[in-house]
């Protein structure tokens, strides 16, 4: 028997409200549905479970003003952050240039309070734009302990989207 009553609304953490293809980059707007998903260290477990299902993310680096790895950035940031490397390790595992960087930034007053622009650069805009909503279900299923998607899976499936 599910743990899911009917009629009760399934709350994600995080919702992929808008994305936009750029000449260099796709920003997505994503929302933190609650404050209890806001940072990554409200959420145990949540680095070890993301090094675990993508170890490539120990590789990457951040320029987000900080003197320590990315290991430690990930167990006290934004989760849309998170999110952010998500999807460009997601995109690595599918073909795209290691070196692709991004950025997230928010504007609580002008975007609405738990709205993050989230930016990934990209060799190919479906990709990035795939990544982007795979990264999505797999941050949430971090964030509520639930089993997360194949990131192989993902990976092969964004290759297949790859303009030839």
């Amino acid at each position: 028997m599910s743990g899911h009553r009917s009629g009760s609304p399934i709350v994600l953490p995080l919702v992929l409200e808008r994305v936009e293809v750029g000449e260099s980059a796709v920003e997505a707007a994503v929302r933190v549905t609650e404050p209890r998903w806001m940072r990554t260290s409200e959420v145990p477990g949540f680095v070890e479970s993301a090094l675990r299902i993508l170890p490539g993310l120990a590789r990457h680096r951040c320029d987000c003003g900080t003197a320590h790895g990315l290991e430690r950035e990930l167990a006290d940031t934004e989760t849309p952050h998170a999110l952010e490397h998500v999807a460009l390790e997601l995109m690595a595992l599918a073909g795209s240039p290691r070196e692709l960087g991004g950025e997230t930034v928010w504007d609580f007053a002008a975007d609405g309070r738990g709205v993050f622009r989230v930016r990934v650069g990209y060799d190919d805009d479906l990709v990035a734009v795939g990544a982007l909503d795979r990264g999505v279900r797999l941050v949430n299923a971090l964030l509520v302990g639930a089993p997360a998607p194949d990131p192989e899976c993902d990976a092969a499936e964004l290759r297949a989207l790859r303009k030839r």
